[in-house]
């Protein structure tokens, strides 16, 4: 099977379940952003620093590309078969964060993004997490959205938050403040 169709030339896609859109849509704007926010986690994923949250950030992949079926999915089929989000995943997530803020010192500022690559990186991943969960969020208030693709994002960004500030911590990296002038 040939990886090209042709058929996107003319500034077409097709939503699962058949029908075309104009690629620049919103629906397609909020699952390619999630899209991207799949590369970089893969990024993420193959950090030296990050190899004991290895199989956690594939299996953050693996649902971000459940979440991203569930964004192409034509809504106008409601009888589609898509894989599931489920509540669980949330939940994961947040029991992750749990474990990790017993690991740090409470949080009393705003942090500022730096101080090694894979901290930053992690930051891109949380930066990008947000406009997904904003497209996604401006086409829920358009359109059908499954209300736990919005919940998924929007708790994947605080893992990728708590997840940055733990990576400083391990690689003696200072979390650095912001401090607003006057």
């Amino acid at each position: 099977m040939k990886i090209y169709t042709k058929k996107g030339d003319d500034g077409s896609t097709a939503l699962f379940g058949g029908r075309r859109v104009a690629k620049h849509e919103l629906r397609i704007e909020a699952y390619g952003s999630v899209d991207e926010l799949n590369s970089f986690l893969g990024l993420l994923h193959d950090r030296e620093e990050l190899q004991d949250f290895r199989s956690e950030i594939a299996s953050i992949q693996e649902r971000l590309f459940t979440l991203g079926a569930a964004l192409a999915a034509d809504p106008e089929k409601s009888n589609l078969k898509k894989p599931d989000l489920l509540d669980a995943d949330i939940a994961i997530l947040e029991l992750k964060m749990d474990e990790m803020e017993e690991l740090l010192p409470p949080l009393r500022h705003f942090i500022l993004p730096g101080g090694h690559p894979a901290v930053s990186l992690c930051h891109v991943c949380r930066a990008v997490c947000r406009r997904a969960e904003r497209r996604a969020s401006e086409l829920a208030s358009r359109e059908s959205v499954d209300p736990i693709v919005i919940r998924y994002l929007n708790r994947l960004s605080d893992y990728l938050f708590v997840l940055s500030r733990l990576l400083a911590k391990r690689t003696g990296a200072e979390e650095r403040p912001w401090k607003p002038r006057g």
